[in-house]
């Protein structure tokens, strides 16, 4: 699979350990930065990570930062993309299921590394359903071109 990456310097150090799980499991990685820990504005980067995602150059996409709150923001603000904060195992799989999401978020200062690895796995392997949620994410989709 294609993913994109991003991230600010509170989730710089958890990026370059996650992307080399990534690439080990045989995903290609697109890194959209940052790359490195001096302070830095977070949308820049999740607005570039959800990009990849939105033109097709990427299948899904990942975001950290220090809370997953303020990058899992900016990237909604990308028309097209879905994303939600991992912050458990049961929602990073129903973040898909029933909001079809194409990213997903972790905040680094309260997540391992494993858990987020773990998380980002059940991220990739879930599968959106259909009905229902379906017709809900129709609505938001309506929404967002016609507002």
């Amino acid at each position: 699979m294609k993913l994109s990456i991003g991230c600010d310097h509170g989730g710089y150090e958890t990026k370059e350990k996650v992307k080399e799980y990534l690439i080990s499991k045989g995903h290609i990685v697109i890194d959209c930065g940052t790359d490195s820990l001096q302070s830095c504005n977070y949308p820049e980067f999740a607005f570039k990570a959800a990009m990849k995602v939105k033109e097709k150059e990427a299948d899904k996409g990942i975001l950290i930062c220090t809370s997953g709150e303020g990058i899992m923001i900016a990237a909604n603000k990308v028309e097209g993309i879905r994303c939600g904060i991992g912050y458990n195992d049961e929602v990073s799989s129903l973040i898909v299921q029933h909001n079809h999401c194409n990213m997903i978020a972790f905040g680094a200062k309260y997540m391992s590394v494993e858990d987020i690895e773990r998380r980002i796995d059940i991220f990739l392997s879930s599968t959106p359903l259909e009905g229902r949620h379906e017709i809900r994410v129709k609505m938001i989709e309506d929404y967002e071109k016609n507002r």
